[in-house]
């Protein structure tokens, strides 16, 4: 016997790998929305769990299905809760007016105010608090339910100022204790990942990943590298920098090629990136689950992976060591959904950057790659991580 998951999954997966005509499609729409609610909400068996995510990973149509509900049920919570606080209020002014403590403009005094300020202040405050709570709700329901109103859904992964600051904090002013090479009057303001196209020390990163005038990249072992700002490209959110120090230490090749043809839906991915401290890096996985980014963006894809700040400009790998993206955002209300910049912008980037290079000084060329296919998950990650920087910005 099958269980009601398992016959879905069949029926989902005939239809959408058959292609079968709607009409031979024998799962109803309503048994699709329960299973997601069940997944969504943990009521699946682990089994269970195990065979729809299967689902979710080979059919992008079910995959988008699951964000969207999700983020349904995010706001039907926030909703929810608003409509609870508004009930809140009025049966707090209800019961004020039932004990008869409100007086009428013939028997008000100065002395009774007082006393109902002092009585009543912390329920006033209360219910101003309320109030707010409900206006700002509102106005987040407004903006994302309204067309014309709609703000950015999409959260950038560049790490902010005060983040750095927490970080070197933790880690006892590890900057001025190495002698740091970010000029001494000068202020870290924001940071990601970048990693290494040739050789000769060009570094592929985020465009809002560079919100100063220099920068500096540490590697995986914590040691800075002066750094130049070459190019920065806000329409591709795309920049180039490259290292400029004694200590770097060119590499006699680059480990991974540049993929310039589509990827397929489904495909698995990995990353390497500095979510964290600067010398902490860290491996996250997932797949592709879309050929288009946000909104239908053809120079990104959408991938199902966690991606926290600190992730902008780190790269995105499938199974064969190639380079298929770079991680730019995710999307604020549905986690685990992240957009990936197109790898082959990666090409626009250098030759927009050559264009507008008056002095004809970038003699860039992409590295041809060598490509490990035999090369084990462990053994990818060991080599990658020595390509792969921790990239700082200041003023």
């Amino acid at each position: 016997m099958f269980t009601a998951l398992e016959k879905i999954v069949f029926c989902t997966v005939q239809y959408w790998g058959l292609r079968k005509p709607k009409k031979d499609f024998i799962m109803e729409d309503r048994k699709l929305v329960e299973t997601i609610e069940k997944y969504l909400t943990g009521a699946m068996s682990a089994q269970e769990v195990e065979l729809f995510e299967t689902l979710r990973k080979n059919t992008p149509e079910i995959d988008q299905m699951v964000v969207e509900h999700s983020m349904f049920l995010q706001h039907m919570d926030i909703y929810a809760d608003r409509r609870n606080f508004t009930y809140l209020t009025e049966k707090t002014f209800e019961r004020l007016l039932a004990a008869g403590e409100w007086a009428d403009e013939n028997t008000s005094t100065k002395t009774r105010v007082i006393q109902l300020w002092n009585k009543y202040k912390k329920v006033a405050a209360i219910a101003a608090s309320v109030g707010g709570f409900i206006a700002l709700t509102t106005s987040a329901l407004m903006m994302y339910f309204s067309p014309s109103l709609n703000g950015n859904q999409l959260l950038q992964l560049s790490k902010a100022i005060e983040v750095i600051k927490k970080n070197q904090q933790v880690q006892g002013h590890l900057l001025n204790e190495v002698k740091s090479k970010v000029p001494e009057n000068a202020k870290l303001i924001s940071g990601g990942s970048g990693f290494l196209v040739n050789t000769k020390g060009y570094i592929i990163t985020n465009a809002h990943v560079l919100k100063g005038n220099g920068a500096i990249v540490i590697n995986h072992v914590g040691q800075e590298l002066q750094a130049t700002i070459i190019y920065a490209d806000k329409a591709l959110d795309l920049a180039l920098l490259k290292i400029e120090d004694k200590d770097f230490i060119e590499p006699s090749s680059i480990p991974f090629s540049i993929r310039k043809k589509m990827s397929d839906l489904g495909e698995e991915i990995f990353t390497l990136g500095y979510p964290r401290n600067d010398n902490d890096i860290v491996y996250g996985k997932g797949y592709l689950s879309a050929q288009t980014g946000y909104e239908g963006d053809s120079s990104s894809f959408q991938i199902q992976i966690s991606a926290n700040p600190g992730y902008s400009g780190a790269p995105i790998f499938n199974d064969k060591g190639e380079l298929i993206g770079i991680i730019s955002t995710r999307q604020k209300l549905a986690e685990g959904v992240a957009f990936a910049i197109k790898s082959n912008k990666i090409i626009d980037l250098i030759e927009n950057a050559k264009e507008n290079d008056d002095k004809g000084e970038i003699k860039l060329k992409i590295s041809k790659g060598e490509q490990h296919h035999a090369a084990n998950r462990k053994d990818q990650i060991s080599n990658l991580k020595n390509y792969i920087y921790s990239v700082r910005s200041y003023n």
